[in-house]
Parts: C-alpha cells; structure tokens; sequence
C-alpha cells in the first residue's frame, strides 16, 4: 500500500493528540504543520519530530502534502478547507464541517468537482463502544428500533475553560461544540434524519468567566444554550436529544436505544471505549457486552487514516464530508424550527457509514484494512 503525506494546519491543544497518534498508522505521514503563530508550529514540530514548520500558505504550496487535517477554530474551518481544497489537497478537519449550511455545501462542492476527498470528526463512532453498539443493532439483538435519547447537559464552559466567549457566539453553544457527537453517533447506529422539530432558548443573556486568566470578565450570550429537539429518521426510528449549558446536575444517560425486542445503553459518544449494556425483553437484568472491537482508548485521527485508505484505493470513506453535513443541517435544524414553529425537513441526506471489520484495532489497523479491500477487489 502507497503513503500519503500530510500537513497539520492549526497547532493547538487538540493538535497534539492528532501528532501522536496519527503516527501509528502506515497510510499517511504528517511531514508539515502551520499555526497562524510560527513559534508554536515550530514548537509541535520539535516535539513530535515533524520536518517543516510553516506558514499557512507555505504549507498550502507544497506540492508534496496531498492531505491537510484542519485544526483551526470553526469559525474558519470552511475557509481553511476552500483553501486546502482550490490547492489540490484533500481535507479533513475538526468538526463541525463549517459554522453555517452555506459555507458546508460550498466546501463539497469544491471537493466534488475537484476530484477530492473531504473527511470530517467527529470519529469517535469509529470506536469500539459504538462499533460494538451497531453491531448489536445489526445482529438484531434489540430488534427493529424504535425510538432513541440523547443528553448533553452541563452548566457552561465559564466555569473552567481558559477562553470561553466563543462558546457563546454563533457556531457555539451546547448543540454547535457537543452535537456532532451525538447526531453523529445516532446517524451511525440509526442511518440519517428526515425531519427535525426543535425548541430552543438563551438562559442567561450574560455570562461571568470564573476561570482565570478572564476572570471577571463578562460574555454576552448571542446563540441558545438550551436546545431539545425530536428527530425523525429514515427507518422510521424516532429520538428526542437535548443539549444544554444551562444544566447544574442531572442522571441521565448519554444515549440510550429502545427496540421492538430490547434496550441498550450507548456509551459517551465523545469516548472511544464503552461500557454498552444490553437488556433483551426477556432478560431480568442488564448485561455488560464485551467489546467487539479496538481503538477503546482515544483514538482521535482513526478516521485520517481511515479516509486515506479509502483514497488509497479508491472507496468512500467514513467519516466523510457528506455525513458531517448532514449532521450540520440537522443541527441548523432544530434552531430553524425553534424560530419557525414548525418540523423542519431535512434536504440532505447521507449512506450510514458500513462498521468496520470485527476485531480491528491499532495494532492491526493497517492490515486489517488492507486485508478487508482486497477482498471486497476481489484479490
């Protein structure tokens, strides 16, 4: 199998997990990173032994990086990938796709008549906690599912992030920087949404940073922090998922599943690894299931190295471009029906991402993987 050559565009906290771990991994190299401030681009690529330190349009020019992975703040994740995309270089980046529905279509439609990939996270579904859960749903352990919940609820970012007034602004909020996770999680385990019905509220119209350094400082709240909404998806399932800043305590579950047959208990989509419980209709308890996959421990950049296999030989990857904008629409979704008053259809449309093969994990990933496109070539 070839190698593509990667270049890392955004050097903050998240940058270092996405250095580290992407190492393991035989499809890809990252030979380049770029921050808007050099010293901390030179400083990632002392430390993780990376050869060039750039700026943004360096590293845009150089012909020998096919892939950027985009770790910039959302706010410019559609700008970056316009850039990374008109350069001739496919793009994966954080999530999500881009702040607004426009921005979005406007990326992958570059992306398509370019010939060029386009990759997105969250890829925590590429996890064995959620792999194992969609195998479960697969074999049919709870049957057909009927409906699904989904919680996110804390009481807000002020209290411990470093700078945390663009969690308050548009593009942020409790469904804009944790909803990808979990539509994610749900588009995976459920397949995609057709309808979305939302209400959605500002608590607090100000907010006081008690973290230092901003201590003191106050931000004035221009997005929801309160949103519940009601999906309906295409296999006739329906969830209910709040997201929430605006929440002090509470006991409820990430995500649970309610079938004809059963329930199950889906671990924390922004975790890789379990636990996952099931409960048949004739079981007494709930019961642990082990988990039928690997990549339990964080595994962020799986779904890098993953699209690069699929560019490698040609197939769709995963987490791909298509799935982040329908999340990204479902989100818009339930802000757009809480303002209107009325169901909000949804005009995209995405393929459920197929499981991974049974058993795979970081030590095997690559033959796996290999093994797997050989077969399905026919090899």
């Amino acid at each position: 199998m070839g190698k593509l050559l990667a270049g890392i565009i955004g050097c903050g906290n998240i940058s270092s997990i996405y250095f580290k771990n992407l190492k393991i991994f035989e499809g890809l190299e990252v030979v380049a990173c770029a921050d808007l401030d050099i010293e901390r681009a030179q400083a990632k690529a002392e430390e993780y032994h990376i050869p060039h330190a750039y700026t943004l349009e360096e590293l845009l020019a150089d012909p020998a990086i096919d892939l950027v992975i985009n770790l910039t703040i959302p706010a410019v994740h559609a700008e970056v990938a316009q850039k990374a995309l008109q350069a001739g270089k496919h793009v994966y980046g954080e999530k999500p796709l881009a702040v607004s529905k426009e921005d979005g279509r406007m990326v992958l439609e570059t992306a398509s008549k370019k010939g060029l990939y386009v990759g997105n996270a969250p890829d925590t579904f590429l996890g064995g906690g959620l792999q194992t859960s969609r195998k479960l749903l697969d074999d049919g352990w709870i049957g057909k599912p009927v409906s699904a919940v989904a919680f996110m609820m804390v009481p807000g970012h002020e209290r411990w992030h470093p700078d945390p007034a663009f969690y308050y602004q548009e593009g942020g909020g409790p469904m804009f920087d944790m909803g990808p996770y979990y539509l994610t999680a749900l588009t995976f385990l459920l397949g995609p949404v057709k309808r979305v019905t939302g209400s959605a509220s500002i608590t607090f119209p100000e907010r006081t940073i008690t973290s230092e350094p901003k201590y003191g400082e106050r931000i004035q709240v221009k997005t929801p922090t309160q949103i519940n909404g009601v999906m309906d998806f295409s296999n006739g399932a329906v969830a209910s998922i709040i997201t929430s800043f605006d929440t002090w305590h509470h006991q409820l579950p990430h995500i649970e599943i309610y079938g004809t047959e059963g329930s199950m208990v889906v671990p924390d989509p922004n975790t890789f690894g379990g636990p996952v419980f099931l409960r048949r209709h004739d079981h007494k308890q709930w019961t642990e299931v082990p988990l039928s996959h690997g990549f339990t421990e964080n595994s962020r950049g799986i779904g890098v190295a993953e699209m690069a296999h699929s560019i490698l030989t040609g197939r769709e990857s995963r987490a791909n471009g298509e799935l982040a904008y329908h999340v990204l629409e479902v989100m818009h979704g339930f802000l757009e029906s809480s303002e209107r008053g009325e169901h909000v259809s949804m005009s995209s449309s995405c393929k459920q991402p197929d499981l991974l093969p049974t058993g795979v994990s970081r030590q095997n990933f690559d033959a796996v993987m290999s093994t797997m496109i050989a077969k399905e070539s026919g090899e």
